[in-house]
């Protein structure tokens, strides 16, 4: 019970650097009270005793708000920070050495009977918001970002983000890190790298428009140099061209319509 105790303080005054002397963290760290009524309420579950321990639970949620069924086994050296809304499950294990964040669950994903929550490894870190949910495995040292939803077997040594959960660093350190702010981001890295590429496309539009501008200017150079050219040569431009087609034209139809009007007045002719 002492050995535990002084692996809890100890857990504490490693991990949280708000930590200042160890009278505050006997009076006014949530996370080492609910460990030590967990404890208890672990002991009466296992030793079968009826409703007691799930009483101590709900007290123990009350007065911390942190949720714990007596079922679930919790290893030494654990370290639940803050602690707010953290919930563990009837059938989770958690490893040595682990730190939770507040808002962490390690829950279920159904109503069946038997090994339903995770298991955790040693050494893991599980940061704010983080959803872990199933009878999986978090290997051991492995990181598992804030607001994660993980849903698969994390393999040991690795970082998983995102919802759902994806390994982004794998056969990393085995120490615990918790610098858990700095954990890779694939969705806005994949957003940047759209952002570059639109950036890259918007370069490559301007240049081809200011080709085009250029190319039409060149294409005015070279018609105005074509009109002197003919104007030198006595060659009718192309609207005189054009003039002349419209006159041909409306003439020709002239024509076309004086014709019937003549063969009408023949045929009146032959009637007589």
């Amino acid at each position: 019970m002492f050995e535990n105790l002084r692996e809890d303080l100890r857990a504490a005054r490693e991990r949280d650097p708000a930590a200042r002397n160890t009278l505050e963290i006997l009076l006014a760290y949530p996370g080492l009270h609910a460990l030590w009524m967990h404890r208890l309420a672990h002991r009466l579950w296992e030793a079968g005793i009826p409703v007691v321990p799930r009483l101590i639970s709900h007290l123990n949620r009350w007065l911390t708000g942190i949720e714990i069924h007596p079922g679930a086994k919790i290893g030494r050296g654990v370290f639940i920070d803050h602690g707010m809304g953290v919930v563990i499950g009837e059938t989770a294990e958690i490893g040595d050495n682990v730190t939770l964040y507040q808002g962490v669950t390690l829950g279920g994903t159904g109503k069946e009977k038997g090994k339903r929550h995770p298991t955790v490894g040693r050494n893991v870190v599980i940061a704010a918001g983080a959803k872990v949910l199933g009878p999986i495995t978090i290997g051991d040292d492995s990181k598992v970002g804030a607001g994660a939803v993980v849903i698969r077997d994390v393999p040991p040594r690795c970082t998983v983000v995102g919802v759902p959960g994806k390994v982004v660093v794998r056969e990393g350190e085995p120490v615990i890190d918790l610098h858990h702010e700095a954990i890779p981001d694939p969705v806005m890295d994949r957003i940047e790298a759209l952002d570059g590429l639109i950036k890259k496309l918007e370069e490559r539009l301007e240049r081809t428009h200011k080709e085009l501008e250029g190319a039409e200017e060149k294409l005015r150079r070279a018609y105005r140099e074509l009109k002197l050219v003919e104007e030198r040569l006595g060659i009718p431009g192309t609207e005189e061209e054009g003039a002349r087609d419209d006159a041909g034209d409306v003439v020709g139809r002239e024509g076309t319509a004086d014709e019937p009007a003549h063969g009408g007045g023949e045929a009146e002719e032959e009637t007589r």
